[in-house]
């Protein structure tokens, strides 16, 4: 860059970034309605987040500005904080929730819940009692999950015993999220990489349908193949190429890459792109 485009960057360190102590009355200034978003792993049922490591000690990542930027906005007179948790995570081939009752280690503590998000909606839990927060939360949570999350609020005692799901809460499933996105994908809206990528189409194919077989797999457990997957599979369809030639297994050698060849085939089929 010339020194006019270099001009425009300010360099600002963190510790002015992330703190309101030290020139305080301008920073409130400059932070006016400010909205700080951050990501978390999970959330407990009375508001607690865990973002930068799990109960049995792995530490996933360093604590970064997050718990400052949360503390800020309850500092300041009109700062919210906002964070972001996918309501649902697999490991190891088993579905679990990102919304628990409880937790090991916590990032952010209660006190300094606000706003949670999850892909079925806002639970705006500050300055609300534990119950509130607590069917907040439920309500958008997955709803594989919510029926197990009532009778642990429930044994506890923190919410009423006669509460219920109510009815627009109850569908929270990714099979709900599809639909509601499908017509907008079709006009070219929510890609798997909005901001681009450097990724080619078929490296884009390959990679959703290597996740589908490694999930598969996982699961320890192949679904019935569908029939013409299976012909797909025994006789190589032409549309396969581009994806057999960029993995290097358009032409294999080895009983291995031959057996390599058919999983991926199987894979590109699963996902309807062959």
């Amino acid at each position: 860059m010339d020194r006019s485009e270099r001009e425009q960057i300010c360099m600002t360190g963190i510790s002015y970034v992330n703190e309101l102590y030290g020139q305080e009355e301008l920073k409130r200034l400059q932070r006016k309605a400010a909205r700080f978003i951050n990501t978390g792993l999970l959330v407990t049922l009375t508001g607690a987040v865990a973002s930068d490591g799990f109960e049995d000690g792995r530490v996933l990542s360093g604590v970064g500005g997050q718990y400052n930027f949360v503390a800020m906005a309850h500092e300041l007179e009109d700062g919210r904080s906002i964070l972001m948790i996918r309501s649902t995570k697999e490991e190891n081939g088993r579905l679990g929730s990102n919304i628990r009752w409880s937790y090991g280690h916590v990032t952010i503590p209660r006190h300094l819940r606000d706003i949670v998000i999850t892909e079925y909606g806002i639970a705006d839990l500050r300055g609300r009692t534990d119950e509130e927060v607590i069917t907040a939360l439920i309500e958008i949570a997955d709803s594989r999950f919510q029926d197990g999350l009532v009778n642990e609020a429930k044994r506890a005692g923190k919410i009423s015993q006669d509460y219920r799901i109510p009815d627009y809460a109850r569908n929270n499933r990714p099979e709900k999220l599809k639909t509601l996105l499908s017509k907008y994908r079709e006009r070219g809206l929510f890609k798997a990489f909005p901001f681009g990528t450097d990724l080619t189409e078929e490296e884009v194919t390959i990679r959703k349908a290597l996740l589908v077989l490694k999930q598969t797999v996982q699961r320890k457990k192949l679904r019935l193949p569908r029939l013409i997957d299976i012909r797909k599979t025994v006789a190589i369809p032409n549309l396969a190429g581009p994806y057999l030639e960029r993995m290097k297994l358009d032409h294999p050698q080895t009983f291995k890459e031959r057996l390599l060849q058919r999983a991926l085939v199987y894979a590109l089929a699963s996902v309807d792109a062959i």
